[in-house]
This record gives structure tokens, C-alpha cells and sequence, in this order.
């Protein structure tokens, strides 16, 4: 196969690489129309329409809603039998994924100001989360661990996963994951009747306070949907990976980065960007070797010739403002010196510093949580974190010196907008507001 070339020097650079990044993936063939039905449909018939479009999506064969569930005793069970090699790496990933997130708890805070004031912030976790993990194309028990586990470091009481099993096929990792991340529920739904069962509950599966989790343009569309009767994360789009090089690394090491992106789906990206053109000849001769040897090869050339390209730059820095303003999911800087780079960078979900750290590694047990932000959302988004488990409460104890020297003020302001009741409300608790004395420090 061909992949695109691009010269980012060329008059049509720019128009090009916007047609591969703007793709509005949510409204292709009216997916949030069928969202928006599934939606009400579910809101409205609770676990019947949860069942009915779980046989109409999932070819699953479910007429009660215990056959849905995956109970603790099964998730257990699975974990006792897997492989020794399987569970060894299950748990390794977890441990690293835990010590990691250990790491980003916030801890609630107060002082006292001179007047006596007591200021602060209090952080408790939230106590349900629903957790949605992918299924469709493939099973994804490292989602399980990715959003799980920073959800229980949090302190979160009650973790609710749902998962799609087409077919009624049930994958043990995925199983034996949500044992041992500790998730509490978990249901074998997916799409957007997961989503509004989460969001407005049914007779089986009680309502959450925020979704979070990656999934596909329909659990995308009915989270966007849902949002303010619940919290959501992040809107996830297909994965992507931006490849800055320098011509330093293996050539096949990078063509098989951008294969592990573009064997998710046929709408992923996988962009690779270099200022050496023999260096990008090199990659376009050998892809064609190493796709055949790939168990996803149509999948992947779908993807590449889709939404993948290989940018010839004038220099690294040039590729480094290319990538700010893509704003990747996940940005490879396999270059002999990625720390000069990196104080370049401003918008990526995660980054990855030399040749020895593919995307991969961070995929499964680096440490951080792989659910990143996407679609650009780079620009003002975070990866998912234990910071989107917790919530916090503002602390305001005041002093009877402190309300007297603040009262004034709010009074003041409150006039200045017309608010005459919150002006009162500060002057009755305030002895003596008629005398002259200011409410600076000066006072």
C-alpha cells in the first residue's frame, strides 16, 4: 500500500492536514440521533429497552436482566483461572498503575487568616462512578485497570462497570481485571443504553453521579448527551499517535508504533513527522514487509489510508508546533534528545520520550492512565486521573472580628448589583456597622 506524503512547505500543507485532524466522527450516519433515541428509549422503559437494544446491538441473547450481570463470584473466578503468565502480567500492570495514581491524591486543606477566619478546601471522593469499558472491536482488560484503580485510590465506594460482550462472549482478562481493580457492579451493556442506564438509572442498575471511561462514537454521543445529569469525563474519539523523529530510531519501531494505533480502528490516526526524507523513504519501502506479517493488517490499511500520512518538516521544531496544534493523544518524541524538545510542547494527552518508550508500554504498565483526552481536546483537557474521582467543597468559617471587617465590602458590592437582600444579610450579624470604622487592615 501507499501512504499519504506530506511537505508541510507545500501551498496545501495546512488544508490537507486539517481534512485528516477535523473529522466529525460523532455525526457520521446520524449517531447522535440514534444516541438520543437509545436514550429515551432506556429513560423512559428502563431494563427493557436495556435488554432490547443489548440483543439488537450485541447479538446477545438476554431476555432477564441476570443474564446481564457479571457477578463478583465470576470475576473472581476468572482471575483464579487464568494463566499464570497472564495473571502475573495483570498484576504487574496494577501494581504500577496503583503506585502511580497513589501519587496524584489531593488532600484536603485549611488555614487561619490574621482575623480568625478559618479558609480551606475540603476533598472527598465521589461515591458512584460508572466505568465504561470498550468492547466492540476488541476486549480491553487494561481500560479495566486504567480507570478502576485511579477510582479506588480516590476512595470511591461504589465502582459500577459496564462492559459490551457481543455475542454473550465474555472475555476472562476483562473479568479477571475488574476482580482484582476492585469494581463492585459490573453489567455486560454497552453503547449508548450503558450510558443512560448510568445516567438515569433502572430498576437494576441504580443511577451513578459521573461517567468516565473511552468507548465509540455512540457511547461518545450519549455521554455528551447526558452531561449535566451526570458528570463525564472527557468525549473520546478513536486513538491517535503523532511521531516526531529525528531519523535516529529503527525504522521498523516506528512503523510498528503507528500500527498499534491504526489496528484499533479503521477511523484511528497515526501521523509521523520528520524533517529527513530519506529517512521517511525508508518507512513508506519497508510498511508494505511489516503489514503483512500483522494479525490487523485490514484493519490497519484501512486506517492509514484513511486518516495516516508520513510530513516531511523543515526542521523538529517546526514538527513540535505541527503537534501543539494537532493537540495528539499521544505524542512519541523518538529523538536522540527528547528533553530538548519536550519545553517545546504544550498540547498532548501523554508524551513519550525516546525511541525506548513507545505508546504501547503506556498502553498497558507505564503507570498513567491510558484514557486520554482526543479530537484536539488536548488543548484544555488532562488524562484521566484520580482528580476526576474526588470533588471539592470550599471551607468559610468567619470570626465575629472577621465578619465586621468583611461586611462593608459585601454590602457594598452587593448594592453596586442591585442585591439589596445580600447587603442586609451581611449588615444584621455585624454590632456597630454604623460607626465610621473601615474594613481594611488599617482598621
Amino acid at each position: 500500500m501507499s501512504i499519504r506524503r506530506l511537505d508541510s512547505t507545500s501551498a496545501k500543507f495546512e488544508s490537507i492536514l486539517a481534512g485528516l485532524i477535523e473529522v466529525d466522527f460523532e455525526n457520521d450516519d446520524g449517531v447522535s440521533a440514534v444516541a438520543q433515541e437509545v436514550i429515551a428509549a432506556v429513560r423512559r422503559d428502563g431494563d427493557a429497552a436495556l435488554l432490547e437494544y443489548t440483543r439488537r446491538f450485541d447479538a446477545q441473547d438476554c431476555h432477564s436482566v441476570d443474564e446481564i450481570l457479571m457477578s463478583a463470584e465470576d470475576c473472581e473466578a476468572a482471575y483464579g483461572q487464568l494463566p499464570d503468565e497472564e495473571r502475573a502480567a495483570l498484576d504487574h500492570a496494577a501494581e504500577r498503575i496503583r503506585v502511580f495514581h497513589e501519587r496524584q491524591l489531593e488532600s484536603s486543606w485549611q488555614f487561619i487568616d490574621d482575623d480568625g477566619n478559618l479558609l480551606g478546601q475540603r476533598v472527598t471522593p465521589i461515591r458512584r462512578v460508572g466505568v465504561y469499558v470498550p468492547g466492540g472491536q476488541a476486549a480491553y482488560p487494561s481500560s479495566v485497570l486504567m480507570t478502576v484503580l485511579p477510582a479506588r485510590v480516590a476512595g470511591v465506594k461504589e465502582v459500577v462497570m459496564t462492559h459490551p460482550t457481543p455475542g454473550g462472549k465474555r472475555n476472562p482478562l476483562v473479568l479477571a481485571a475488574a476482580h482484582l481493580a476492585g469494581v463492585t457492579e459490573a453489567y455486560a451493556v454497552g453503547g449508548a443504553q450503558a450510558v443512560a442506564a448510568l445516567a438515569y438509572g433502572t430498576s437494576t442498575i441504580a443511577r451513578v453521579d459521573k461517567i468516565l471511561g473511552p468507548g465509540g462514537a455512540y457511547v461518545a454521543a450519549a455521554k455528551r448527551l447526558v452531561f449535566g445529569v451526570v458528570g463525564i469525563d472527557i468525549i473520546a474519539g478513536p486513538s491517535e499517535v503523532m511521531i516526531i523523529t529525528d531519523g535516529s530510531a529503527d525504522p521498523d519501531w516506528l512503523l510498528l508504533d503507528l500500527f498499534s494505533q491504526a489496528e484499533h480502528d479503521p477511523l484511528a490516526q497515526s501521523l509521523l513527522l520528520c524533517p529527513d526524507e530519506v529517512y521517511l523513504d525508508t518507512l513508506a519501502t519497508r510498511l508494505d514487509t511489516l503489514l503483512a506479517e500483522r494479525d490487523r493488517a485490514d484493519t490497519i490499511r484501512a486506517s492509514l489510508q484513511r486518516r495516516g500520512a508520513l510530513i516531511k518538516t523543515v526542521s523538529l521544531g517546526e514538527a513540535v508546533d505541527i503537534a501543539n496544534r494537532v493537540a495528539p493523544e499521544h505524542l512519541e518524541l523518538a529523538v536522540e534528545d527528547p528533553a530538548t524538545l519536550l519545553e517545546a510542547v504544550e498540547n498532548a494527552g501523554a508524551v513519550f520520550l525516546g525511541a525506548h518508550s513507545p505508546e504501547v508500554m503506556g498502553d498497558y504498565v507505564a503507570g498513567p492512565s491510558h484514557v486520554l483526552p482526543t479530537y484536539g481536546t488536548a488543548r484544555f483537557s488532562s488524562p484521566l486521573g484520580v482528580y476526576d474521582f474526588q470533588k471539592r467543597s470550599s471551607l468559610i468559617g468567619l470570626s465575629e472580628r472577621g465578619a465586621q471587617r468583611l461586611a462593608r465590602t459585601s454590602a457594598t458590592l452587593a448594592r453596586g448589583e442591585g442585591l439589596e437582600a445580600h447587603a442586609r444579610a451581611a449588615e444584621v450579624r455585624v454590632r456597630g456597622l454604623d460607626s465610621n470604622q473601615p474594613d481594611d487592615d488599617t482598621a
